[in-house]
C-alpha cells in the first residue's frame, strides 16, 4: 500500500467507534413574575450548577470558578454576554436538527433570564433559596473497571506555548480475546486535559512512533498516525461514563493496544498529567456490534481566498440499522456542517446541524432514543469552508491553497455515523458500502 492511500486510510479510520456522549443535565427555571428583578439564589444559581459549575470549578479546565455568588457576581456581565451570543456553554449542535443526550444548550428565557439579572444590579437575593451545589462523582462512576490502564508515566508540560496533541501507547496484554461493554476515562490532571480519544492498535505502528519520539508518548494532530484496528470513543470536560446498549459491545483482541489521543490547554504554569482508563469487559460475545458508518471526502481543494467552499457527500445503508449518535470532523476552515437522512419513501430525517464549527469544541453526539433507520436510507452531508482572511480561525496568513490532510492546515471531510446493524450477518455490507462511497463532489459556492 502506498503512503499516501496509508495517510488515507488513517484519516478515514481516525476517531473510530466514537460513541460517548457528555454534557451536563439543564433544568428547567421558571423566570420572575412580571417587572420583578431576578435574584442569584432563587433564579441564577439553578442555571449555573446545571450548566456551568461542572467544569468552573477548582481543578477542572474552567479559567474561573462558578460555585458561589461572589464568584459569579465578579464575571456577571462576561456570562450575559457569553451565553446571550451562545459562545457558552459550549453546545454547537442547532435545536430541532437531532434531539440529543445531555444537551448543553441554554433555552431562550433562560439567556433572558441571565441579562435581565445583569441589568437589574445582580442582586444575591435571600440565601434561603439557594440550591444546594452539586455534588460531582467521585472515582469510578461504573464500578471497579475490569482491566485499569495508566500512563506509564507522567507528561510534562510547559507553562505556556500552543496545545499540544499527544498520544499514549497502553498496553492491555490480555490472555485471550474480549469485548469492551463500557469505558471511562480519568483524567490525571482536569485543568488542563482538554478533550481525549482513544484508538485500538493491533499493528505495533503506534509503538513505533513512541520509540521514535522522545519523552512519554508521540506528538500527531489529527488522526494518531497509523490506521487504527477500532476504537473505543472518547472523553470532555463533563463526560458520563455510559455503558453500550444492552446486547451491544466491541471487540477487543488478545495483544491489542489502547492509544490516548489527549489534547492538552496549557495553563499558565508548568503542569504534568498522568491519566487513566477503565475498561468493562466481557467474554460473551455479543449479540450485536456498534461500528463507525464513515462518509466522507478526500475531494478537498480550498483555494486562497474561497469563502465558501462545499463538499456534500452521501452513503447508503445496505440494510436496517440503528444510528447511536454521530461524530462530524473537519479542522480549522470549516464553518458549517449539516447531515440528514433520506429515508426510501423520500421523507427527512435531520441528523445534526452545526452552524459555527468550532475544532477546540467536538462533540461525540449521542441521540436521547436511537434512530432506527431502513435499507436504503441515503446519509446526505454538507460541510462549508471559509479560506478567507475574514476566517479569523484561517490558520495561514495570507490564505494558502489547502487541500485533505492530517496536519494542522490540511483539512478534513468526515462524518462517524455510530451503528448497530440489525444483524451480525449484515456487517460485511456496511463495510463494503462505506468503502464504494468515497465518490464525493467539491462544489465551490459561485
Amino acid at each position: 500500500m502506498s503512503a499516501g492511500r496509508v495517510r488515507s486510510s488513517a484519516s478515514l479510520a481516525m476517531l473510530l467507534g466514537l460513541a460517548v456522549g457528555w454534557g451536563w443535565a439543564q433544568e428547567d427555571v421558571a423566570p420572575p413574575v412580571g417587572d420583578e428583578v431576578p435574584t442569584f439564589c432563587r433564579d441564577i444559581a439553578p442555571i449555573i450548577f446545571a450548566n456551568c459549575t461542572s467544569c468552573h470549578r477548582s481543578g477542572e479546565i474552567g479559567p474561573f470558578p462558578m460555585t458561589t455568588y461572589a464568584e459569579v457576581k465578579r464575571k456577571a456581565k462576561m456570562i450575559a454576554e457569553v451565553t446571550g451570543t451562545r459562545r457558552m456553554p459550549p453546545w454547537k449542535a442547532e435545536p430541532g436538527f437531532g434531539d440529543f443526550a445531555d444537551a448543553r444548550r441554554l433555552d431562550d428565557p433562560q439567556i433572558a433570564l441571565l441579562k435581565r439579572w445583569v441589568a437589574g444590579g445582580a442582586p444575591e437575593g435571600d440565601v434561603a433559596t439557594l440550591p444546594p451545589l452539586p455534588v460531582f462523582p467521585q472515582g469510578w462512576q461504573l464500578g471497579t473497571p475490569d482491566l485499569i490502564l495508566t500512563m506509564p508515566e507522567a507528561y510534562q508540560l510547559p507553562a505556556e506555548g500552543r496545545d499540544v496533541y499527544r498520544c499514549f501507547v497502553l498496553p492491555t496484554s490480555l490472555p485471550e480475546d474480549s469485548y469492551v461493554k463500557a469505558v471511562e476515562f480519568h483524567p490525571g490532571t482536569r485543568s488542563i486535559v482538554h478533550h481525549a480519544i482513544f484508538y485500538l492498535d493491533t499493528s505495533g505502528r503506534a509503538r513505533q512512533l513512541d520509540e521514535q519520539d522522545p519523552g512519554p508518548g508521540y506528538t500527531h494532530f489529527g488522526g494518531p498516525g497509523f490506521v487504527p484496528s477500532g476504537g473505543l470513543g472518547g472523553w470532555a470536560p463533563g463526560a458520563r461514563p455510559r455503558p453500550l446498549p444492552d446486547g451491544v459491545a466491541r471487540p477487543l483482541r488478545q495483544g491489542t493496544d489502547v492509544v490516548i489521543q489527549i489534547h492538552y490547554h496549557l495553563s499558565g504554569k508548568p503542569e504534568s498529567d498522568r491519566s487513566s482508563i477503565g475498561l468493562y469487559l466481557t467474554k460473551e460475545r455479543p449479540k450485536r456490534i456498534m461500528l463507525p458508518f464513515v462518509v466522507g471526502s478526500h475531494a478537498i481543494d480550498i483555494a486562497p481566498g474561497e469563502h465558501d467552499y462545499v463538499i456534500r457527500q452521501q452513503a447508503e445503508l445496505p440494510a436496517d440499522a440503528t444510528v447511536v449518535g454521530l461524530t462530524p470532523h473537519a479542522h480549522l476552515l470549516a464553518r458549517e456542517m449539516k447531515a440528514d437522512a433520506i429515508l426510501p419513501d423520500g421523507s427527512v430525517q435531520h441528523l445534526i446541524w452545526i452552524k459555527d464549527w468550532d475544532f477546540n469544541w467536538q462533540e461525540q453526539y449521542r441521540y436521547q432514543t436511537p434512530l432506527h433507520l431502513p435499507a436504503h436510507t441515503r446519509i446526505e452531508m454538507e460541510y462549508h469552508y471559509d479560506n478567507s482572511s475574514d476566517n479569523d480561525r484561517n490558520p495561514n496568513v495570507p490564505p494558502k491553497r489547502v487541500t485533505f490532510g492530517e496536519q494542522t492546515t490540511d483539512e478534513m471531510s468526515i462524518l462517524f455515523v455510530n451503528i448497530i446493524p440489525d444483524r451480525f450477518l449484515d456487517i460485511p455490507k456496511f463495510l463494503r458500502a462505506m468503502a464504494s462511497s468515497r465518490r464525493s463532489v467539491a462544489v465551490p459556492a459561485p
